[in-house]
């Protein structure tokens, strides 16, 4: 069995004999700890990929988005980053006031997919492939007015935010459809809408404002036989019930803050978990035996013939010793080496 079809038997609840894995692995992992990324990328493949973002003109953008310094967006946004390796922040908005609304343009650029090189990928690859793009209008919200100003224009809610979100719907709309067409198997989107013990915003308003976007998504998608994978870090589980509702797929969120028993007594069986263990803590300062347990313990809760992708994050702070063991365990539950796909 190909890794491509390996995740679709675990999409769709249908015994997979091994659970698929996928590792994110952040710039600062590869310059603080080449040796160990390569051990993990030789021993513990991924069975997710993502295609290649590739387009016909090059994109608006300036400089590097993982490097010191500062890096500009195809929309104009510009991230100021003091730290190597991460993604760094934005200051500045593109509109500071809602006159200067009137000259906001969208990037037409992001819909010049090269649709003859993603699907040049796609054949190749057999991992099971998602868009080399993110679709992400809360986010790109925040990234045009900044995050403080945005969380103000959500509770003042003047017209003008509601036609700024609709521009930036628009242009993921086409960007979802675009993508749609390659021969990807899923659409990604994402939005962090969680702090460490609620949603950013009350549930209520996420549902009048931004579920009926991302269901409209998840439509495009479908119309094309794609699946959708969904990220978002904090405590989302509020809304767990509406993803699960409009048709998302996969969902990446930090299990250990919302809790894998009660992850698994309401939503076993009904969406599959695409990681993550515990990042901020557990993989920066616990030891190898708390990751294994951690494993064990989402393995127990949400595994349900299929519903979980064993996925962690390699990024600033982490042991290199525990993200090897959160692979190496899911081994352990998940099959012997030969058993896996493409060996």
């Amino acid at each position: 069995m190909r890794s491509r079809e390996l995740v679709r038997r675990t999409l769709e609840f249908d015994s997979p004999h091994v659970i698929p894995r996928q590792i994110w692995i952040l710039p600062w992992a590869e310059e603080h700890y080449p040796e160990t990324v390569a051990k993990l990328r030789a021993e513990y493949p991924d069975d997710v990929v993502s295609a290649p973002a590739v387009y016909r003109s090059p994109l608006p953008s300036f400089g590097d988005r993982y490097r010191k310094g500062v890096y500009v967006d195809e929309w104009g946004c510009r991230f100021e980053n003091v730290h190597g390796g991460v993604i760094g922040v934005v200051k500045e908005p593109l509109i500071r006031d809602w006159q200067e609304l009137e000259d906001f343009t969208v990037p037409d650029a992001v819909l010049g997919v090269d649709v003859g090189a993603v699907d040049a990928f796609c054949e190749r690859a057999e991992q099971f492939v998602l868009a080399g793009t993110l679709v992400r209008p809360f986010e790109r919200l925040c990234f045009v007015r900044t995050y403080e100003q945005a969380l103000v224009d959500l509770a003042r809610q003047p017209p003008e935010l509601f036609e700024l979100l609709r521009r930036i719907h628009d242009v993921y709309l086409r960007e979802v459809e675009v993508w749609a067409q390659t021969g990807v198997d899923a659409i990604s989107l994402m939005d962090d809408w969680g702090t460490q013990r609620g949603m950013m915003v009350a549930p209520d308003l996420w549902r009048r404002i931004f579920k009926p976007l991302y269901r409209e998504y998840v439509q495009v998608a479908r119309r094309y036989g794609k699946f959708v994978f969904m990220h978002s870090d904090g405590h989302i589980i509020d809304i767990i019930p509406d993803l699960i509702e409009i048709g998302v797929n996969a969902l990446n969120s930090p299990i250990a803050c919302m809790g894998p028993a009660e992850l698994g007594r309401r939503f076993r069986g009904r969406i599959t978990f695409w990681g993550e263990i515990d990042r901020q803590d557990l993989l920066s300062r616990g030891s190898t035996g708390q990751v294994k347990r951690a494993v064990r313990e989402m393995r127990d809760a949400l595994f349900a013939n299929g519903g979980v992708i064993a996925q962690c994050e390699f990024g600033p702070g982490a042991r290199p010793e525990n993200v090897l063991e959160v692979f190496r365990t899911w081994q352990e539950l998940g099959g012997a080496p030969e058993s896996r796909p493409g060996s």
